[in-house]
């Protein structure tokens, strides 16, 4: 394996591209590569060193899950691994600009188009009420998700909404604490499927996913923000809540990062605030196989804080 990655062109062979999906890997590795395939690279053994390894399968974790999600669109899983190889060791800020490059860029990938024209939903919802509710009490600052009828899915008009409310906590030093919460069933269901690929050109995309980021904003403001998470909290709606410096979650909360399955990538910030929360083998599994992990789970990975009923939201 190590000796096949001594070159360029052997290094080629273990790609998407070349028909190679990923490369699972048996035996111990303790050393390093200069070159890395571009594709996912599984360890099946725990004590497995070396930092070629993607993902190291734990005991809780399934095996035939990843290698389904990878072969299901390994373009786009080939691109996460190598995001996330990068942005481990990045700044947020540069973490989230790689990301919204590489989300970009995936907008015009075959396997998105595919779903696209297939299996966009076309049930758009107009609502009349705002998109986020604020209040401001003192030097507490609450900020409600107000789409309970659409499951507070990630729009345009919420991602607006956060940006600018974010941006009055950031510009107002009075402002002590910030609470993220949410109107309905769940604190969101993800992006608003009915939205996706209404960007069609990746430069423009890119550019103003930079330019209004709620990401920045939350990353900026950590030490402030708790987050109040329950029931289905899904693509943004974990990338995001991730950021804050506190997650609490009801017990009926589940997390999830399905966007490799459409050909994307998680392009909310999450290669930057999940990333750093869990490490790269679990957040890698997660965007790869799309799997729902529970609130013990996630309290166990550190991807929340607390397990807290005691608050109705």
């Amino acid at each position: 394996m190590l000796l096949k990655l001594g070159s360029a062109a052997a290094c080629e062979e273990l790609s998407p591209v070349a028909g190679i999906a990923g490369v699972i890997v048996t035996d111990e590795l303790s050393k390093t590569a200069a070159l890395k395939p571009p594709c996912p690279v599984i360890a099946t053994a725990d004590s497995s060193t070396s930092d070629l390894i993607d993902v190291r399968i734990e005991s809780d974790q399934s095996l035939d899950s990843l290698i389904e999600g990878i072969e299901r669109s390994s373009i786009a899983a080939a691109t996460l691994v190598q995001l996330t190889r990068l942005n481990s060791r990045s700044s947020v800020i540069n973490a989230l600009c790689a990301e919204s490059l590489a989300y970009s860029s995936l907008q015009h990938s075959a396997k998105f188009e595919d779903w696209l024209a297939s299996d966009k939903p076309t049930n758009i919802k107009y609502f009349s009420e705002p998109a986020i509710l604020i209040d401001r009490t003192g030097d507490e600052l609450t900020l409600t998700l107000n789409r309970p009828a659409n499951r507070n899915a990630w729009s345009t008009d919420m991602r607006d909404a956060l940006a600018e409310h974010l941006q009055y906590a950031f510009d107002d030093s009075s402002i002590a604490n910030i609470t993220l919460r949410a109107n309905g069933p769940a604190f969101s269901a993800g992006g608003d499927l009915t939205e996706f690929g209404s960007a069609r050109d990746a430069g423009i995309a890119h550019v103003s996913r930079q330019t209004r980021s709620p990401a920045v904003l939350m990353h900026l403001l950590t030490e402030k923000i708790t987050a109040m998470v329950h029931g289905a909290c899904v693509g943004a709606g974990i990338e995001l809540p991730a950021f804050a410096g506190r997650i609490r979650a009801q017990s009926d909360a589940f997390f999830q990062l399905p966007e490799v399955s459409f050909g994307l990538i998680p392009g909310a910030g999450g290669t930057a605030s999940i990333l750093k929360r869990i490490g790269r083998s679990r957040f890698n599994y997660m965007g790869l196989t799309g799997e729902r992990i529970n609130v013990e789970t996630a309290l166990k990975w550190r991807l929340i804080d607390e397990i807290n009923d005691s608050e109705s939201v």
